[in-house]
């Protein structure tokens, strides 16, 4: 089955991920390194795209993404305020 998505925005996270990111002074590379160690691999081009919000993130992409840059899945969501 195609997922079909009529919306501009692919994901909640992109501007969270990308604000969590610079806090932790990290690069897209950066994190993409990092998260191979956790057996999730996301290049480069790929965080570009989730962070501009044209690729959809799956559920244990978010997990990888909340513990390694150490906010809640509820935060990275836009559930939790800043």
């Amino acid at each position: 089955m195609k997922l079909i998505n009529d919306k501009q925005y692919k994901n909640l996270i992109g501007k969270r991920l990308k604000t969590a990111r610079l806090k932790n002074n990290l690069t897209q590379q950066q994190v993409s390194i990092k998260l191979q160690t956790m057996g999730v691999y996301i290049d480069r081009a790929s965080i570009s795209k989730i962070e501009q919000c044209k690729r959809i993130v799956t559920d244990y992409e978010l997990v990888a993404f909340s513990k390694l840059l150490g906010v809640s899945v509820s935060w990275l969501l836009g559930i939790e305020k800043e």
